[in-house]
């Protein structure tokens, strides 16, 4: 069995993926209330249990992170998915990161200096700054302190329908055109 368990902050936001195995042990645990269920159940000697779906944390996660990690998807994400010099909104497959300030002219590969581009875009603009190219940038970099869950949906095949409406509509379109 391959079914996953979408688990909630207790704000109702996306926190992680679990197996169904994890989901169960949660609730055991008494660490989450369970939203949706599957029709497969499990069974042990003295319980049978139904999949759990969707489960929401009870309380906080403590989360001692040092920021958003640096990544082409957590870029593309902290950008949703939008070339931020033309405003297109694309698939993953159709953008790249591009630095304002390139590489040749002493541009670093950090959150400030890195945008979502779409490949025409970046073709335009080439090894310049945008004003040199002429190009207007529509939002200015930086570093994110939180992002929206993405990166562990993404290898996911299929998005189970009961997931849906727990999801933001910018990851759901992301996910069906990545």
């Amino acid at each position: 069995m391959e079914a996953q368990t979408l688990v909630l902050t207790p704000w109702m936001s996306p926190h992680r993926l679990a197996s169904w195995f994890d989901g169960i042990c949660l609730i055991v645990k008494g660490t989450v209330d369970v939203l949706e269920e599957y029709d497969e159940t499990v069974s042990s000697p003295s319980i049978t249990m139904q999949i759990p779906a969707v489960v929401r944390l009870r309380r906080p996660v403590s989360t001692h992170k040092k920021g958003v990690k640096f990544s082409r998807i957590n870029v593309m994400t902290r950008d949703h998915f939008t070339c931020c010099y033309c405003g297109t909104k694309k698939g993953m497959k159709d953008l790249n990161y591009d630095h304002v300030v390139p590489r040749v002219k002493g541009g670093k590969t950090v959150w400030e200096n890195i945008v979502t581009s779409c490949y025409p875009c970046n073709d335009k603009k080439a090894g310049r700054t945008p004003q040199q190219a002429g190009m207007k940038l529509r939002k200015e970099p930086f570093k994110p302190k939180t992002l929206p869950m993405t990166q562990p949906m993404l290898g996911l095949r299929v998005i189970p329908d009961l997931w849906k409406p727990y999801l933001d509509a910018d990851l759901m379109s992301q996910l069906a055109h990545g």
